[in-house]
């Protein structure tokens, strides 16, 4: 079976490395060897994944396809749907995926939990909806394409913060009054057998928007617990995804629980399976598309994950700080992406730390946040 990847970046990396051992074809597509996962592996094509022809050239001889980042040319999957290929996940979830109007949309027709949301064209309908009391301070903007890592996400507490709107057709949802945000990886592959991990509970940088580190799992009731994990099992289900589906919540200040976004390709929030769990997110992926037996999702120890970003008033060569520090821990996995280009921000790598206690892994992250820097 040989299955094509789009997309050559960090996730891309570690789907190759952790299925390696099961000895399977896969084949990346991106702009440059250069990227993460084009340093390693050894069927990789530099291409456009935005670009039809490109999609259709590179799928020609692959038996699956499936991606690492959900900025594809829809229209290519489409077709090579229709020629009998196997896309996963299916072009029609990734378009209402790509589009988060229609991912709110898709919530509301199906009852799953989400706040309130009202959609608009461009920056200058949402000032005339303020301005005729139709949206309220606090509110979050988001475009509903191409946002990122942060990117595409305003947050407006009131008048004088305006200035950060976006333009362009968006989405506007109340501030929820956040307690913890959660998040759940979910797994299915072809027979329909589907999977969850433990709900992890995430900590952000609130100025990059980025995930700063996570705890797995999350100090929440076990009701609360099984709540997230049955909803994240159902939108699998009704997206019909073979592969995995990441479901980011918000717990509001109330303990109700909100869906707030998914992704159907591995996920920041899934990172510390490489190191905490039976079977990583990344191996999981690859046999759910493969439609193999799925692998457990239980922890052997409490889990943590440090996203590693550049640091702030650094660009260029990469140099990396404090590393052997960080090695001298124990139970400590150091995952660096090898981008050679380090920028403020930028994620370079990310930490698995596991341990007995949360305690003990707080104090380990404390002394991985004093050491370790990504400068150039």
């Amino acid at each position: 079976m040989k299955i094509g990847i789009l997309g050559g970046g960090q996730l891309g990396r570690m789907m190759f490395q952790e299925t390696i051992g099961l000895d399977l074809d896969l084949s990346f597509l991106d702009t440059s060897r250069s990227f993460p996962v084009g340093k390693i592996a050894h069927s990789f094509t530099e291409g456009d994944f935005t670009n039809y022809d490109d999609v259709i050239a590179f799928a020609k001889d692959m038996d699956v396809i499936s991606i690492e980042i959900e900025k594809v040319n829809l229209k290519a999957l489409y077709d090579l749907e229709t020629q009998g290929k196997k896309i996963h996940p299916k072009p029609s979830s990734l378009e209402i995926i790509q589009d988060k109007g229609l991912q709110k949309e898709f919530y509301r027709k199906h009852s799953i939990p989400s706040s309130d949301f009202k959609l608009y064209n461009s920056k200058e309908e949402i000032l005339k909806a303020i301005e005729n009391e139709q949206v309220n301070y606090p509110f979050v903007q988001k475009t509903r394409k191409d946002g990122y890592d942060g990117k595409g996400v305003a947050i407006v507490h009131s008048e004088t913060n305006l200035n950060k709107l976006l333009d362009g057709p968006c989405l506007i949802e109340p501030l929820v009054p956040i307690f913890k945000e959660l998040a759940v990886i979910a797994c299915r592959n072809e027979r329909g057998e589907c999977i969850t991990y433990e709900v992890v509970e995430m900590v952000f940088d609130q100025e990059a928007n980025l995930v700063k580190y996570l705890f797995s799992p999350a100090e929440i009731l076990e009701s609360t617990s099984e709540t997230c994990r049955n909803i994240a099992e159902s939108l699998i289900e009704l997206f019909d995804i073979c592969g995995l589906l990441a479901v980011e919540f918000f717990m509001d200040k109330k303990g109700e629980i909100l869906v707030n976004e998914v992704a159907p390709r591995p996920h920041n929030s899934g990172h510390h399976t490489i190191d905490a769990a039976v079977c990583s997110q990344f191996e999981n992926h690859i046999r759910a598309i493969s439609n193999l037996p799925l692998g457990g999702t239980s922890q052997y120890k409490i889990g943590a994950m440090i996203n590693i970003l550049g640091e702030e008033g650094f660009t260029g060569q990469k140099k990396y700080m404090g590393l052997e520090d960080v090695l001298k821990l124990e139970d400590v996995h150091v995952h660096l992406y090898g981008k050679k280009i380090t920028k403020p921000k930028r994620k370079m790598g990310h930490i698995n730390v596991l341990g007995d206690s949360k305690e003990e892994i707080e104090d380990k992250i404390n002394t991985i946040d004093k050491f370790f820097k990504v400068i150039a």
